[in-house]
């Protein structure tokens, strides 16, 4: 379920919304989006998988949700781990931004 938008990391590029497939964000204009349907979350991972700056977290936990601490997910390296067990990071970013997949929603 997703846990957290780090305010400190978003660049309020939005693709998190765009790739949601429950649409559980909401555009915030001049702020990160929110999360406005928490309850909604499919745990695709999609909305983290897309983000170019690591800075949503998706606990793997769908059926509740889970208190994050911001500084902890860092610290353990989490932010963004999802992506890089996939192969999206570093040399992979260009897999990312050929994928159109999202669009067909």
């Amino acid at each position: 379920m997703i846990e957290l938008v780090s305010e400190a990391r978003c660049t309020q590029c939005n693709l998190c919304v765009q790739v949601c497939p429950v649409n559980v964000f909401d555009v915030v204009p001049d702020a990160p989006p929110v999360i406005a349907r928490k309850d909604d979350c499919q745990t695709c991972f999609m909305c983290e998988l897309y983000c170019p700056v690591d800075a949503l977290y998706v606990a793997a936990t769908a059926d509740h949700a889970t208190t994050v601490v911001e500084t902890r997910l860092e610290a353990v390296g989490l932010l963004g781990s999802y992506r890089s067990a996939v192969g999206w990071n570093g040399n992979g970013r260009a897999l990312r931004a050929g994928d159109q997949s999202f669009r067909l929603l």
